[in-house]
């Protein structure tokens, strides 16, 4: 199987779903001939052309309010925000309106948008380009939440968010654009609310998302050579979330450690620690659980200190032998 990068997996989906359908078409700033913020638009353009690769003004509530009314006509809207952060900006036309008018029209109305944006920290951005505010929108009923890790998870993911007749907030860690995994060619689809279990293991599980995912890989990896077996969940979608698959792998090891990016305090980690705790798999917990998250401050400039800021490898290593008492 050919390997492309996550950028280029997020670019072909896109154009997969536009060829076949003729109401996708994309809105936000500067993606026509600059390609993006990041690059994931580069070349749609010239193959689709102005009126369905749309530059928008520098208006974040302009572009989810006008992605929101296209998406109530028949369209099927994806806007791009440039930064996650500036989700703040469109939250009122995402969780005011988009979230709440299928169920407020009585199923009459939908909104099948997409709302896709580059998230996270490592790319020295500073505060207000750098946050995961994940938690904030997937506390939002009506609202579908989606952080892919993988190259590959994510163009199955994306069509399916296409597909979806509800709005779907998409997160793009900005660090793992230049990653790359082996993604078919052909179109295919990863149902939305279905976990991956990225490693098999027996002694402790790592649930983890987005940019959290590699680096709970390498900690695995790290501590296979102390005899130590972890196995990392991929939830894929925050909501829905696959409940099954984490609690049937936390039945399984007995320990399990909650790892994201996000400030812990009122981080998605705290939801899925007590849902696990509210579950049959607490009844099989040889050990509290274990959340790491950032640290509550915005985050900083200095390279040193963003690292600082947010679970690392050595992190999780750390986290994962405090459940085993062996730390």
């Amino acid at each position: 199987m050919r390997e492309i990068t996550y950028s280029e997996a997020v670019r072909e989906a896109l154009s997969q779903e536009m060829r076949k359908n003729d109401d996708v078409f994309i809105l936000g700033e500067d993606i026509g001939v600059y390609g993006g913020a990041f690059g994931v638009t580069r070349g749609m353009i010239e193959e689709f052309g102005p009126d369905r690769i749309r530059n928008t003004p520098i208006s974040e509530s302009g572009i989810a309010g006008a992605a929101v009314g296209s998406a109530l006509t028949g369209m099927r809207p994806i806007a791009e925000l440039q930064f996650s952060d500036f989700i703040t900006i469109a939250l009122d036309q995402m969780a005011n309106q988009a979230a709440k008018i299928r169920y407020m029209y009585g199923g009459k109305g939908k909104v099948p948008m997409v709302l896709r944006t580059p998230s996270g920290s490592g790319t020295g951005a500073a505060a207000q380009h750098s946050q995961s505010l994940e938690a904030w929108v997937a506390h939002v009923p009506g609202l579908k939440v989606v952080q892919p890790s993988t190259g590959y998870d994510a163009k199955g993911l994306l069509k399916a968010a296409i597909d979806d007749d509800n709005p779907v907030i998409f997160y793009e860690h900005k660090t793992l654009y230049g990653t790359k995994s082996d993604v078919p060619e052909e179109q295919y689809s990863i149902p939305l609310g279905q976990a991956d279990i990225k490693r098999e293991g027996t002694d402790v599980t790592i649930v983890a998302y987005a940019v959290m995912v590699p680096r709970a890989l390498e900690a695995a990896k790290e501590l296979e050579k102390e005899g130590i077996s972890v196995e990392v969940v991929d939830p894929r979608t925050l909501v829905p979330l696959d409940k099954e698959t984490i609690v049937k792998s936390v039945s399984k090891t007995g320990r399990v450690v909650v790892a994201h990016e996000a400030v812990k305090r009122g981080g998605y980690g705290g939801e899925i620690a007590s849902m696990i705790a509210e579950s049959d798999a607490f009844d099989f917990l040889d050990a509290p659980i274990k959340r790491l998250g950032g640290a509550e401050s915005p985050i900083p400039y200095n390279p040193e200190l963003e690292k600082a800021h947010v679970p690392q490898v050595p992190d999780m290593i750390k986290a994962v032998k405090e459940t085993l008492n062996k730390a």
